[in-house]
């Protein structure tokens, strides 16, 4: 598995983790829907959240949020509608961010939650 892809793995693990410990029920984790994918599908009191995870390292020079793009929320809205019609869930939608940070060794420096961080227009 490449760095990068075993750096993500280590951000999702810690964002499960932190999701969990905040209340929220984790449902799923890497959900493809054709070309699509949720990082991590949640409950949280009667909302279904899905969350987009960036994990980037620490000298990277970049936050992570510049790889949300409008491109990344369209396709995460999308790939939202689609689970919820083939699920037949009755729930509101919730868009979570979370910012992970990770040393060079591959631990958690820091998470950045973003509840809500976006809503899908109407």
């Amino acid at each position: 598995m490449a760095r990068h892809n075993t750096l993500g793995k280590v951000g999702e693990d810690a964002v499960c983790d932190f999701l969990a410990a905040e209340g929220y029920a984790i449902v799923e984790r890497n959900v493809r829907i054709g070309h699509l994918e949720i990082d991590i599908v949640a409950m949280k009191g009667i909302r279904l959240v899905c969350v987009e995870v960036k994990t980037r390292s620490k000298d990277c020079g970049l936050s992570g949020i510049e790889g949300i793009t409008r491109a990344k929320m369209q396709g995460l809205i999308r790939a939202a509608d689609a689970y919820v019609k083939s699920h037949d869930i009755p729930f509101e939608v919730q868009f979570d961010i979370c910012l992970v940070c990770a040393g060079h060794d591959g631990n958690i420096i820091d998470i950045e939650h973003i509840p809500d961080a976006f809503y899908p227009p109407i």
